[in-house]
């Protein structure tokens, strides 16, 4: 199964600048007030004064169908700012946000099927080719570097205090596990696989990568990735875009991000308990 965009020529051959740029980048924008700062009616105001222009724009034939990919974009970004994702395993704050982040990914994709008859959102587990040697390798890559780093990133930044206090139980270890492994493997089916090809179909791959990593860095922000935490969410979301476009497989960089992941959960379990887990420098 291809990636679900416009021919990958025609989308390289799009103009860097282009009217539309304009609503895309207040949609993307729109997301620091919607997740991290909180001022949500400032992210609603920015995402109607871009579905605004976006409208403007089609109608004046500057841009083509922006305004129906938008809306499907913020339909998804509006719904998940209806609640706080901060990291809390309670059971109802559990079965709250695996219920939102469905419903946020579920309406765009709906909305696109079956109201604007078009096919441009697909989760393209196969891609029907063979990956290399090298993307092989780069698996053992991020467990690498997932283990030089994240321990240290949230031990000495204090980041690991953003997690429940409470995984020291097998319930709650169990429940913390679930819910990382879930959250990822949402962001590659909204952020990648929505929001991404949604923005590539208008713009050139680097600028499509752009906008999604400013939606994709703001959501891990208020998800607990603080402090000095973009210098490594922000090249992490763009590796997962250009990823994604290379192997044109949602479960090649669901991989790499599940593989993450686990660092993530076990570096968080063993701040929390120190002594747990040997294998760490930290």
């Amino acid at each position: 199964m291809l990636v679900p965009t416009v021919d990958t020529e025609q989308t390289a051959a799009r103009s860097a600048l282009s009217w539309g740029l304009v609503p895309a980048v207040l949609v993307s924008g729109s997301a620091l007030f919607l997740y991290p700062w909180r001022i949500v009616w400032a992210g609603y105001a920015l995402l109607a004064v871009a579905l605004l222009l976006a409208w403007l724009f089609d109608r004046r034939q500057l841009t083509t169908g922006l305004l129906k990919d938008l809306v499907l974009i913020a339909s998804g970004m509006v719904i998940v700012s209806f609640i706080s994702v901060k990291a809390n395993i309670e059971w109802v704050n559990f079965f709250t946000v695996g219920i939102v982040l469905a419903l946020a990914v579920a309406t765009p994709y709906l909305l696109s099927r079956f109201v604007f008859k078009d096919h441009v959102i697909r989760f393209p587990w196969r891609a029907g080719t063979t990956w290399t040697k090298l993307q092989w390798s780069y698996f053992a890559l991020i467990l690498f570097l997932g283990w030089l780093i994240l321990p240290f990133y949230f031990i000495t930044s204090g980041v690991y205090l953003n997690w429940p206090e409470s995984v020291t139980s097998p319930d709650e270890i169990g429940r913390f596990f679930i819910g990382v492994n879930a959250v990822g493997t949402w962001d590659e089916l909204f952020f990648i696989c929505t929001v991404f090809v949604l923005f590539k179909r208008h713009f050139p791959m680097w600028q499509a990568n752009l906008l999604q990593m400013v939606i994709f860095v703001s959501f891990l922000w208020e998800l607990g990735y603080t402090a000095w935490g973009p210098l490594l969410t922000v090249p992490f979301a763009l590796l997962q875009g250009f990823t994604f476009t290379i192997t044109r497989s949602l479960t090649y960089v669901l991989i790499v991000h599940l593989l993450f992941d686990l660092v993530v959960f076990l570096a968080i379990v063993h701040a929390r308990n120190p002594g747990v887990i040997p294998f760490f420098l930290i």
